[in-house]
């Protein structure tokens, strides 16, 4: 493969003049004297044998060839200075890529935004998300797919820090007929009708159902049931941050459980911290900060949770542990 004839400064000389709108405006930027950057003009001219700029008045104004041109080298000087950040930050032992598992009933708009953030920072850092249920974060993590999660409970030799509490509220559409009882909804009342329940991604899953009822919809994803839920087909418990939406809109209703609202505890869990990447570092510093931020902070008492769906044990009671394990509701 031939070696390129322009160089990478004389496309940002052609970058810097457009953008500062003269060519002084680009030496003063670019530290650089005038006309060292009317030569970098000249040599693209002559090098790709294309007129970059036309003289209008006292204004240089770009050909649209040369239009075609300042856009791909604006987009070669990115991908340059991409790859210079990405070789530094390897040097450093930074990873390239980031694998990591977040339980569902995390709300999704604020994984987003975390990894918005991070991605702001190191763009040239790839990331892979596993989106787990119950089972599938453990699994995940002793199986060594991952850097690290945000889960329920703790694997046996890993270390976790409480991250957060999950409120829940079983939700309906308001048409549903558990709103019309007129009254409290007790468990009996909520078995007798269609339970819409998110399936364990883990492998190793049992089919009971702490409601026992065997009116039960298992779906895929958390998606799928609040949808279910919307168009009226059952109910469920709910992350209250992943239906505010649907609550907002009117879309879905808190039923009125004499239970009252349920919790479960969050982890960040990790095999070692003094394993931990710099790239893990500072997405788990992200996801700190950002809940922090972003979530109310934990009630003093937390009511307990329910059962996991697919789990038939006694729910645990929800506190704020630290190197605990901690059992989540299933939608």
């Amino acid at each position: 493969m031939p070696a390129p004839r322009i160089s990478l400064d004389q496309w940002q000389a052609l970058q810097c003049i457009v953008e500062s709108g003269s060519y002084a405006a680009a030496a003063e930027r670019l530290h650089k004297s005038q006309s060292t950057l009317s030569y970098a003009i000249g040599q693209i001219e002559r090098l790709s044998g294309v007129q970059v700029f036309t003289i209008e008045g006292r204004r240089a104004q770009l050909t649209p060839a040369g239009e075609v041109l300042y856009r791909n080298a604006r987009r070669l000087i990115e991908d340059a200075t991409r790859l210079e950040g990405l070789a530094a930050d390897l040097a450093q032992g930074w990873e390239a890529q980031l694998v990591i598992a977040v339980e569902t009933i995390f709300p999704t708009w604020l994984l987003l935004e975390c990894l918005a953030r991070f991605s702001a920072e190191h763009p040239q850092t790839r990331l892979e998300l596993i989106e787990s249920v119950m089972g599938g974060t453990g699994e995940a993590l002793l199986e060594g797919q991952v850097d690290f999660a945000i889960g329920p409970a703790i694997p046996q030799g890993f270390v976790g820090e409480w991250l957060m509490p999950i409120r829940f509220i079983g939700a309906a559409a308001p048409a549903h007929p558990l709103h019309q009882l007129g009254r409290s909804v007790n468990l009996r009342d909520l078995a007798a009708h269609r339970h819409l329940v998110v399936r364990d991604t883990g492998r190793r899953r049992t089919r009971d159902s702490w409601l026992a009822s065997e009116r039960r919809w298992t779906v895929s994803s958390k998606a799928t049931a609040i949808r279910a839920a919307t168009m009226g087909l059952g109910f469920s418990w709910f992350p209250e941050e992943n239906i505010r939406a649907e609550l907002d809109s009117g879309a879905l209703r808190a039923l009125p459980i004499d239970a009252g609202a349920y919790y479960a505890n969050l982890f960040l869990i990790y095999p070692d911290a003094e394993t931990l990447g710099p790239a893990s570092r500072r997405l788990l510093q992200i996801i700190r900060e950002e809940v922090a931020r972003r979530c109310p902070p934990a009630p003093d008492r937390l009511e307990p949770a329910p059962p996991p769906v697919s789990a038939g044990s006694p729910a645990k009671k929800a506190g704020r542990p630290r190197q605990r394990r901690a059992t989540a509701p299933g939608l």
